[in-house]
């Protein structure tokens, strides 16, 4: 997990690019989502932080945004994950 204040811009878009980042998430509400995510885009940069994939989310105890990721969503609301 990488916070989002511990990260140069410039970087970050590169480590998106190169998919060593792929999802982003909420410190504070425990959320994460796809970094295109509207609501995601909204949280202040302070709570922000950032996954290399959903296995490190869900570890990290994490949930699935219910905006962008709606199936996965409902799977860990139905205890499927």
């Amino acid at each position: 997990m990488i916070e989002h204040e511990e990260i140069e811009r410039l970087d970050l878009m590169r480590q998106a690019r190169a998919k060593l980042i792929r999802l982003g998430g909420n410190r504070k509400l425990k959320i994460y989502g796809r970094l295109s995510c509207s609501s995601g885009k909204r949280m202040n940069k302070e709570n922000r932080v950032f996954f290399k994939d959903e296995k490190e989310a869900i570890e990290l105890g994490y949930r699935p945004c219910g905006h962008c990721m709606k199936a996965a969503y409902h799977n860990w609301k139905n205890g499927a994950i």
